[in-house]
């Protein structure tokens, strides 16, 4: 709606996982490096969690794109399955279809698939997004799947994508045995206050702004930082009501007081003063 107006060739602040519109902050540098090497060392397990809308799935879609193409992957973002159910969601995501609907034979046939990778020289790798989700027989279930392996390495790499609430689910005493195989662990932290801006226009760059036609003043940052907390989802939500507002106002400069109009539009409440 407001695209022409602002010369933007497409949204920048879509809720989408995007990994055009990555703004690399210090955490998901370091959160993609950490990512690269566990694969590449193959390390068996690894953990990434953060907050709710702190660009973890975004981060896992622009790792697939690093990734060159010896690498097979399987990309499940609905963890809330059962584990027959789960396995047949990763036969699915291999390419591979089991002719028998059976634990057993997906694990065969799964075991086949990793061996045939390993003797092309292939590696594997299996991203599970929201895996705060799974059952603790899943879990179970998936630390199993770390048993596919030959005398000196892993067959393939799995990584668990979550909420905060996944490492403390795995800091279970239950969970012992997949906790102690777990060779990377990593939080994406919200941004920092000096990122706010870096952010905004990054992804406005990236959606065809030019010559920072578009201004947000130092109230209208520090307004946003409040809200948000550094997390990316929250700010992409009131920079596209600020927008919108700034459309309808025929403004290109966002101030403070139209930050909060937006926060109020999104929560039904104004800003609280820092």
């Amino acid at each position: 709606m407001y695209l022409e107006f602002y010369g933007l060739k497409e949204n920048p602040f879509n809720v989408t996982s995007d990994p055009n519109f990555l703004y690399f902050s210090k955490a998901h540098k370091e959160a993609l490096l950490y990512l690269l090497y566990g694969i590449r060392e193959k390390k068996g397990f690894l953990e990434i969690t953060g907050e709710v809308g702190a660009g973890k799935t975004t981060l896992c879609k622009a790792l697939l794109n690093q990734l060159d193409k010896n690498t097979k992957t399987a990309f499940i973002l609905n963890s809330n399955l059962s584990e027959l159910q789960l396995l047949e969601a990763i036969m699915e995501d291999f390419g591979l279809h089991p002719a028998r609907r059976t634990k057993i034979s997906f694990l065969r046939q799964l075991n086949n698939f990793l061996l045939e990778e390993l003797k092309k020289n292939s590696s594997v790798v299996l991203i599970l997004d929201e895996a705060q989700n799974l059952k603790p027989q899943t879990l179970e279930a998936i630390r199993l799947l770390s048993n596919l392996e030959t005398d000196k390495e892993k067959l393939f790499q799995i990584v668990l994508v979550g909420q905060p609430e996944l490492r403390r689910r795995l800091n279970s005493p239950s969970l012992l045995q997949l906790r102690q195989r777990i060779g990377i662990r990593f939080h994406i932290n919200p941004l920092e206050k000096g990122d706010i801006d870096k952010y905004i226009y990054h992804r406005l760059k990236v959606a065809g702004s030019e010559n920072d036609s578009i201004h947000f003043t130092e109230g209208a940052l520090d307004g946003i930082f409040r809200y948000s907390g550094g997390i990316p989802r929250l700010i992409n939500l009131v920079c596209d009501k600020a927008l919108l507002s700034g459309f309808v106002l025929e403004t290109k400069i966002i101030n403070e007081d139209i930050i909060d109009k937006s926060v109020f539009e999104i929560e039904g409440r104004n800003l609280v003063t820092a």
